[in-house]
């Protein structure tokens, strides 16, 4: 086996500006992903039929069908309709957006039903409606509970981001490609891209562990 030391160095401005991207998009995504798993999330417990099952239509669509159907449907399906082209960055933000809140919100609806129905009771009787109940005293109880699996789908969207490499998103692993191909240095390149990833997901499932426990002790 013939390895190039240099390639190890050669590659890294190539990664470093591919992990910036896949930090952004991820960033980003999940966040809007947040705003939309709460939105639906809630909507999927609602009283009305109507509202609970266009949360429930939403997430079983996108948990049913895989990231990358979604990113090309999304950058070339949607676009060969309307005649419009996205661009690539924008359909990776909105694809990890979409994708994570139907996850997101899978979590926010078990973090809500997690909490004893008592506590809705409790609210009432302390004078306060429904959405003052939710608000001060089930919501807060109920996101100490969704804090672990949220951060899963959070190492999890970070991973897909590399998926984005097929439609030329300059991530992470776009950057690597591009490196090996005009390089030829495959080895050095996917095993320096592999220690980019470890470089974000073992510092966040350390900091998952950590609020875990803290949560427990709390």
């Amino acid at each position: 086996m013939n390895l190039n030391p240099d390639a190890f160095i050669q590659v890294m401005p190539y990664l470093a500006q591919g992990l910036w991207y896949t930090v952004i998009i991820t960033f980003v995504g999940v966040a809007i992903g947040c705003i939309i798993g709460s939105m639906f999330g809630l909507m999927s417990i609602a009283r009305f039929k109507v509202v609970r099952w266009m949360a429930i239509t939403y997430i079983e669509l996108i948990r049913g069908t895989p990231i990358l159907a979604q990113i090309l449907f999304v950058h070339f399906g949607i676009p060969a309709l309307f005649n419009y082209n996205f661009d690539p960055l924008f359909t990776g933000v909105a694809v990890i957006a979409i994708n994570s809140g139907a996850y997101i919100a899978e979590i926010v609806r078990g973090g809500v039903q997690s909490i004893d129905k008592g506590q809705m009771e409790a609210g009432r009787s302390l004078g306060l409606n429904g959405r003052q109940t939710m608000r001060y005293i089930i919501w807060p109880q109920a996101v100490r509970v969704m804090i672990p699996p949220f951060g899963n789908q959070f190492v999890i969207s970070l991973k897909d981001t590399s998926l984005l490499s097929t439609i030329a998103v300059a991530e992470l692993m776009y950057q690597g490609r591009q490196f090996a191909s005009i390089s030829f240095n495959m080895f050095e390149t996917y095993f320096m891209v592999c220690i980019f990833y470890l470089m974000i997901t073992i510092p966040a499932s350390i900091l998952l562990r950590y609020t875990e426990r803290r949560l427990d002790k709390s």
